[in-house]
């Protein structure tokens, strides 16, 4: 159910997303009004990071973390349940707000104040989504947390622990430490619209670049929120591929816990450009280069691995050997923004845009799809046919870079992010990226027809899935039939 709601989340965020890429291809307006315009791209970002990313990834959590640890199920089934269907209850409230007067909220999907004080009741409708779809990632934290640390089968000593259980681990914490700063931020927000406070009024006393502290404290953490669990399904499909164990897993285990603990002392690098002291510069610009360190432990690791391993390249393995690939391209932008004179020029341009989606898109995307190949055979039962999932693939590589890499070098040459229009001079590019945008659409609804339904579907043509279909995987979760069965474990496994 949380795969099924994160993919019609993100048809409906890609959407928005090609919407967007069609008003770009030229200068001027073709299609849609400017105040239209932003209201997709505040929308496109909260839909993407909220609805489609987040669940994903708790869904990979339930069917995988049991299977792992050797649990006949997650601890807390009825606050599973729960946590659920907040999110659809949230998504429709979010996409309704097209349709409340003054259309949905227009201030970028971080709803900056004053912006976001100013907006219409799409706003209000909006930040009670946010509230529901945190209430439902703490409740699935608390859930994860409690079946790793109280569930593992007999033997399963926390450092034989599958990197997935450990990244969703960690995880699970951050989600529990932020969520509700994200909650206290908007509860301002909404104090800010309706109850006559000043938080964030300079009139009144208080101070925009306040929220800004807020939101980041939540937003950085986030970022790996979205993209910890990605390390762990990469570092389980690279070993498999490689048939040889993880190069360092307990070095791979501290790097994951001190990307989660720096990760709360960076959230200021997003705000270079409001104008701190030099000293806090310093401070967030040295602690966000520091983060380039485990991270760079994890990708040695991977490659490690790989080294002189016996490897083939079946499309889980792709996935992650592209993953390592454009994740790589993106933590090195990464650390060109974390320099702060450096940040000051390309803040809030198209290179800030290239970055993280560089990061999200080919970081938590591509890692779920590789997540998604490894394991559906023992979800579904149904071996997914090879050839379909390469093109699915080879056409989302180069779309996507064909897509997101001329944003570099429009950001380079200044053209600011959440414009409708843009001089003549940055056309090519925005129609390179455009043309990119569609293929990369096209090729997730590929997936979704060619790829995911037959296997759900259990079509005839598709060959029945071994216990183990890859020869070179290890864990628990291939001891259990494919499908596997509701309440695996009913007796634990001796793990040796």
């Amino acid at each position: 159910m949380y795969l099924l709601f994160s993919f019609v989340m993100f048809l409906s965020g890609g959407i928005m997303a090609l919407a967007i890429r069609a008003e770009l291809f030229e200068p001027g307006m073709q299609l849609m009004r400017p105040e239209f315009f932003n209201q997709l791209t505040t929308m496109h970002g909260l839909e993407m990071i909220f609805g489609a990313i987040m669940p994903a990834f708790v869904g990979f959590a339930n069917w995988m973390v049991p299977l792992e640890i050797g649990a006949s199920d997650m601890a807390f089934a009825r606050m599973n349940n729960f946590s659920f269907w907040l999110l659809p209850v949230a998504a429709i409230m979010l996409t309704a707000t097209f349709f409340m007067p003054g259309g949905a909220p227009a201030g970028g999907w971080t709803m900056y104040a004053p912006l976001s004080t100013q907006m219409g009741p799409g706003m209000d409708m909006t930040i009670f989504a946010i509230h529901l779809m945190g209430a439902s990632s703490i409740m699935g934290g608390i859930n994860i947390v409690v079946t790793i640390l109280n569930m593992r089968a007999p033997g399963m000593t926390m450092m034989k622990m599958p990197m997935f259980c450990w990244t969703w681990l960690i995880t699970a914490f951050l989600l529990i430490a932020v969520m509700p700063v994200l909650a206290g931020a908007v509860t301002m927000l909404l104090f800010d619209r309706h109850f006559g406070t000043s938080f964030f009024n300079a009139a009144g006393g208080g101070d925009p670049v306040l929220y800004q502290h807020v939101f980041w404290f939540f937003g950085h953490p986030e970022v790996y929120i979205m993209i910890l669990p990605g390390f762990g399904v990469v570092s389980q499909v690279i070993p498999a591929f490689a048939r040889k164990p993880l190069f360092g897993y307990a070095s791979m285990v501290y790097a994951t816990a001190s990307i989660a603990i720096l990760s709360f002392m960076v959230w200021a690098h997003h705000m270079f450009a409001t104008g701190m002291p030099v000293t806090g510069q310093l401070f967030f610009m040295y602690s966000t280069m520091l983060i380039a360190i485990p991270t760079g432990v994890k990708v040695f690791n991977w490659v490690a691995t790989m080294w002189r391993g016996s490897l083939s390249f079946e499309t889980p393995m792709l996935f992650a050997i592209g993953f390592i690939f454009v994740f790589t391209v993106g933590g090195f932008t990464g650390l060109i923004l974390s320099l702060a004179p450096l940040d000051i020029q390309m803040h809030g341009t198209y290179y800030v845009v290239a970055h993280f989606h560089y990061v999200l898109v080919a970081g938590s995307l591509f890692s779920l799809f590789a997540g998604w190949y490894f394991w559906a055979p023992k979800w579904t039962g149904k071996m997914y046919n090879e050839t379909r999932g390469k093109i699915h693939f080879w056409v989302s590589m180069v779309a996507f870079n064909v897509t997101f890499f001329p944003m570099h070098f429009l950001g380079l040459a200044g053209m600011p992010r959440r414009y409708a229009d843009y001089p003549a001079q940055f056309t090519d590019f925005n129609q390179i990226a455009t043309i990119g945008a569609f293929f990369f659409g096209l090729a997730q609804v590929y997936f979704l027809f060619a790829v995911a339904l037959p296997c759900y579907a259990r079509s005839k043509e598709l060959l029945d899935a071994p216990d183990k279909p890859w020869d070179g995987a290890e864990g628990l979760e291939w001891t259990v039939p494919s499908p596997a069965p509701f309440h695996t474990f009913e007796k634990p496994p001796e793990v040796v």
